[in-house]
């Protein structure tokens, strides 16, 4: 790990590597707390570095998602990645027909990979929850999840380690 830690710090300052980390898919904030904290920033920096670089996709995934996926759908290798999304969004969305403010909210705060703001963005376009009230729902769910991460990655919760 530590090597790891020491490329990461000679390619990029740590804030800039905690803020790039915190853009990418899955990885989110979830894996850029910790990253933060193991380059030693400081956990409210971290924390506002991170969450920063979380939303900023957010607004362009709910604007240009449709655009995008009909532009995907043109070639043949990622139509077939982009209508297995589709129909595994199509089943959520069967399965889960009145998801609510909240319900998006709650999906966003859980801290694990799949769950966090680029999901919540898909899903909240699928179940056409509206820009604002999907953007606002993932930020207080982006807020949520980032503090717990922050809580265990610095230690305040030091008995729940083992989740990450």
């Amino acid at each position: 790990m530590s090597g790891i830690v020491s490329s990461i710090t000679k390619m990029f300052n740590a804030n800039i590597a905690v803020f790039l980390c915190a853009m990418l898919p899955i990885v989110e904030l979830r894996g850029a707390i910790p990253l933060g904290a193991a380059l030693n920033v400081h956990p409210v920096l971290n924390f506002l570095i991170s969450i920063v670089g979380n939303l900023l996709p957010v607004p362009f995934i709910l604007l240009f998602i449709n655009q995008v996926l009909k532009f995907l759908k043109r070639f043949k290798f990622t139509r077939r990645v982009v209508e297995w999304v589709e129909r595994k969004l199509d089943k959520l969305v069967t399965k889960h027909k009145n998801i609510t403010f909240w319900g998006l909210v709650f999906f966003v705060a859980i801290p694990l990979p799949g769950t966090g703001a680029w999901t919540g963005a898909l899903l909240a376009d699928f179940f056409k929850l509206g820009f604002w009230k999907s953007f606002l729902a993932i930020v207080i769910g982006v807020l949520i999840a980032g503090t717990i991460v922050s809580l265990i990655a610095y230690g305040a919760l030091g008995f729940l380690n083992f989740l990450i």
